[in-house]
């Protein structure tokens, strides 16, 4: 089915998720979208996007509508053949979803979260000490490092092979504009992280370890009333997934508040005067410029919204970052203020339904200590805006250097 751009004064609104426009700030194109084509249909690459938060919470919690089997970005869903692997707990729907997520649940509790804080705040403060507060790059120094630390040692990585396995996540999530894969440096970059996981969970086989890998080999589900082993497979694209969004949600979510910040010094000073807003300011950074832009699903049936037909077995991007920023349910919502009411609605950033993300009070934690440490290293700072660099990446939204001074 094809849905016609609406046409207004200022031309039809246009959304390309491969495009400058959207790598470098969405915002206006998602509100002209809520307000002129809340279903937006893009004839370039066919799909359907919904950006008012009503009907991207409705649909992130409705898996019977929108299946998250055919993949999480756009070009697996429109691939003619994809098979995913199996382990891949973000591309399932109940019930083998639930058997997943109920053997890793336990390594998220929050008694087990914080269980790992003098972890985390080791590791940041040993980024921290090494920063020059006179100048440094908040990202590339220091953000784009500490999270992928963080996560990869909870899987049992070598301390030698971290910073290795972040480079080739960012290659496997550049897109060059315009192109809705990866490149083949990309997917070469795809594969050898998957290998690596698959070699060491070899060795965690015969060498066992007190990390994650070595207790998902371990672990058992229930499937068909009997219990089975996870397989290497299944074991490696968890290892994938997790040391994937564990690296990549922290190291935007801190570039984006370093500008945030430094755009709005009144709400760094409040910050500063009074620390126990950090929790906040977290939230509100997560509304206002989420790590996370869209989450990707693919229709089960005909779905009729705001008068238009999304056909059985669309792809249908579900625009979290739009959502958080919608008028009918944020008042003022281009405005960063950490002192926000929140009780308005529930904060889609890490998800929201089944595929809430695991790992979000990690994330939160680890984004509380980062800035509460910046706080002590750059109590007024201003940024570079002429050595700004946003990432090209899909579904991600942030920077790739951001150079602060101090003052």
């Amino acid at each position: 089915m094809s849905v016609p751009s609406p046409t207004v004064s200022g031309g039809p609104v246009e959304f390309d998720p491969y495009s400058n426009d959207f790598f470098e700030s969405p915002y206006e194109t998602y509100r002209r979208m809520r307000d002129e084509a809340p279903v937006y249909y893009s004839e370039k690459y066919d799909f359907y996007a919904l950006t008012r938060y009503e009907d991207v919470a409705s649909a992130l919690k409705d898996f019977e509508t929108y299946s998250s089997t055919k993949g999480i970005t756009l070009d697996m869903v429109k691939a003619d053949e994809i098979e995913v692997p199996p382990g891949y707990i973000i591309m399932m729907d109940p019930p083998a979803h639930e058997r997943m997520r109920k053997l890793v649940n336990r390594v998220f509790t929050p008694r087990a979260v914080t269980a790992l804080e003098p972890m985390v705040r080791e590791t940041i403060d040993s980024f921290v000490k090494r920063l020059d507060p006179a100048s440094f790059d908040a990202v590339a120094d220091f953000s784009a490092l500490f999270p992928v630390e963080i996560i990869t040692t909870m899987l049992g990585v070598p301390a030698a092979d971290r910073q290795q396995l972040r480079l080739w996540l960012d290659q496997g999530l550049a897109r060059q504009p315009g192109s809705m894969g990866p490149s083949q440096e990309g997917l070469d970059a795809i594969m050898k992280t998957f290998g690596y996981y698959y070699e060491l969970i070899q060795q965690r086989r015969t060498e066992p370890q007190d990390d994650m890998i070595t207790r998902l080999i371990d672990a058992a589900i229930v499937e068909d009333g009997e219990s089975r082993r996870l397989d290497d497979i299944e074991i490696a694209a968890f290892a994938n997934l997790l040391g994937g969004a564990g690296a990549e949600t922290v190291t935007k979510l801190i570039g984006n508040a370093v500008v945030a910040f430094a755009e709005n010094p009144d709400q760094w000073q409040k910050l500063s005067d009074d620390r126990s807003k950090i929790p906040a300011a977290v939230e509100e950074l997560l509304r206002f410029e989420g790590p996370t832009q869209y989450q990707v699903r693919t229709s089960t049936g005909d779905v009729t919204l705001h008068g238009v037909t999304i056909p059985s077995g669309s792809a249908v991007l579900l625009i979290n970052g739009s959502a958080t920023r919608d008028e009918r349910v944020f008042p003022d919502p281009d405005v960063f203020n950490i002192d926000r009411e929140r009780k308005f609605a529930f904060n889609l950033s890490f998800g929201y339904g089944i595929h809430s993300c695991l790992g979000a009070a990690l994330a939160r934690m680890e984004g509380r200590i980062a800035l509460d440490a910046l706080l002590d290293l750059i109590p007024r700072y201003e940024v570079d805006r002429a050595g700004l660099r946003r990432v090209n990446m899909t579904n991600v939204c942030g920077w790739s250097n951001v150079p602060v001074r101090a003052l």
